[in-house]
């Protein structure tokens, strides 16, 4: 037999913590001393690879951004494109959970086991901006203020690419770092059906079986996020700036989208995607570019869901979000986006930044991992479809310059 992918361990261990803490909700002290702790252990290892996956990738991310000044304005006019489209997806992810958290079915969690809440109600958007600006770079790490973090993986990235050929030895040194930091995740991911089930079976028993509408709850407040944006931010850029009608885009792109959100990979789907636009008129050239930069950098579809899962799980642990918190998320979830790493449990990493950055307790994390992979293949939708927006855009701007 085929080894199960950590994608079906996770959700076998999610129907086994959905069981197991149906039969122990009366045995609640047994769970929280002999379950429970290994749940911690793992949200542990989590916490302590945030720091440095975060630091290391948007460095490797921006190393690799080094030959898109060779391609001038068509490269300039996608980025643009992206980030555009990156705020518009954030700022969904957050105002559509916020009006109607109201109606929505939550789980209780549990803060015994967080760390304490970060105090905002006094902290205002000038002083937010200025915490993001480290005074030291050890203690950004050890504490996990993400802003920081970012801020000076931004500052050494950007820093290597100007000095050329002197900074190649750093430059070596940050691509090994993050490999070495990407294999750590891995060997810290396969624990993560244990860690799933360990943290849920305690949710279980404190909630019952309505966790499972507030799992259903938050599968389709992301989707309904998913579906407004492609229909309202990428229909509007199709049809005003790369004169196409929305109906022959996404009916054009039809097999890709399929293949995206069977697949799970915008990577794997980039030769349907390509073939796709190429009917839609776009040329070989600027769809092989925009097509693999947007598969690198554009992932609307994770900051959507950060806005949302961010949100919802500060409705479930009691937080009500401060404006500097929403700025913080915004922030975070945007960076994050652009800089998600092409590895397993990426995702759930960058949520842990997402989530440290705002005063939400990390071990939200495991709650949100059980229905990870079927979110998961929206977001690739979502991201494949806005790598073909933009193609459709470029075209219509630039191809005939070109």
């Amino acid at each position: 037999m085929k080894k199960l992918s950590l994608t079906a361990q996770i959700g076998i261990a999610l129907l086994l913590a959905v069981v197991a803490g149906i039969l122990l909700r009366n045995q609640a002290g047994f769970v929280d001393t002999y379950i429970k702790p290994f749940g911690i252990i793992f949200l542990n290892l989590l916490k302590f690879i945030v720091a440095p996956l975060v630091l290391f990738s948007i460095m490797a991310g921006i190393l690799s951004m080094n030959d898109i000044s060779k391609v001038g304005k068509l490269g300039f006019r996608a980025l643009l494109y992206f980030m555009t489209t990156t705020l518009f997806a954030v700022t969904l992810g957050l105002v559509v959970p916020s009006l109607l958290k109201g109606f929505l079915p939550v789980i209780n969690i549990d803060l015994d086991a967080a760390a304490e809440p970060v105090e905002t109600s006094n902290v205002t958007v000038m002083d937010q901006l200025v915490n993001m600006f480290p005074e030291n770079i050890i203690e950004p790490l050890s504490s996990m203020a993400m802003m920081q973090v970012i801020v000076i993986a931004l500052l050494f990235g950007i820093a290597m690419v100007h000095v050329g050929e002197k900074g190649e030895m750093a430059r070596k040194v940050t691509l090994s770092f993050n490999d070495v930091v990407g294999k750590i995740l891995d060997y810290i991911m396969a624990l993560a059906p244990i860690g799933v089930f360990c943290m849920l079976t305690p949710v279980v028993v404190d909630n019952g079986p309505a966790v499972l509408g507030s799992y259903a709850a938050l599968l389709a407040l992301a989707y309904l996020c998913f579906v407004v944006h492609a229909g309202v931010v990428y229909s509007s850029a199709v049809a005003l700036l790369g004169r196409m009608s929305p109906l022959k885009f996404f009916k054009g792109l039809q097999p890709a989208m399929l293949f995206a959100f069977s697949s799970d990979s915008s990577v794997a789907t980039l030769p349907y995607t390509m073939q796709c636009t190429e009917k839609m008129g776009v040329s070989k050239d600027i769809g092989s570019f925009v097509l693999s930069l947007g598969a690198t950098i554009n992932m609307d579809g994770v900051a959507i869901y950060l806005g949302v899962v961010s949100v919802f799980m500060a409705t479930c642990c009691g937080i009500d979000l401060t404006m500097s918190q929403y700025l913080a998320i915004a922030f975070a979830s945007t960076v994050a986006s652009i800089g998600t790493p092409g590895i397993p449990g990426g995702s759930l990493a960058l949520m842990a930044m997402v989530f440290a950055s705002a005063g939400i307790p990390v071990e939200c994390v495991a709650v949100a991992a059980g229905i990870d992979r079927l979110i998961d293949m929206g977001r690739t939708v979502m991201s494949v479809t806005g790598d073909a927006s933009c193609a459709v855009v470029m075209q219509r701007m630039v191809g005939k310059k070109l």
